[in-house]
């Protein structure tokens, strides 16, 4: 469980809380008004947590690759053989080239 304080104290103790993170292994919430606004955690927990975020990011498709993936499912009719249910999607025309009648 973290510490918490106030930032008002937090910045007469700045030094104290320094060393209770670096030397003690705590970590410090600093609130202001009852809220958490910051945290002071060591150097070792900012590498863990930077490694887990980018280790989460890369197991996770982008929003974009999402996008894509569903247009492509709905483009496919869900199945990659076209549209089979044209009046599902309230079409009512469809596109041919010219020249194919």
């Amino acid at each position: 469980m973290a510490y918490e304080i106030p930032v008002t104290q937090a910045r007469a103790e700045l030094a104290e809380l320094i060393n209770r993170v670096v030397y003690g292994g705590e970590r410090v919430v600093v609130t202001r008004h009852g809220k958490p606004l910051v945290a002071l955690v060591s150097a070792a927990d900012l590498e863990r947590l930077e490694a887990a975020a980018s280790q989460a990011a890369a197991e996770k498709p982008t929003e974009s690759e999402e996008i894509i993936s569903t247009v492509s499912r709905l483009g496919n009719g869900g199945t990659g053989a076209g549209w089979s249910e044209p009046e599902r999607y309230g079409l009512t025309a469809e596109h041919r080239d010219p020249g194919t009648g």
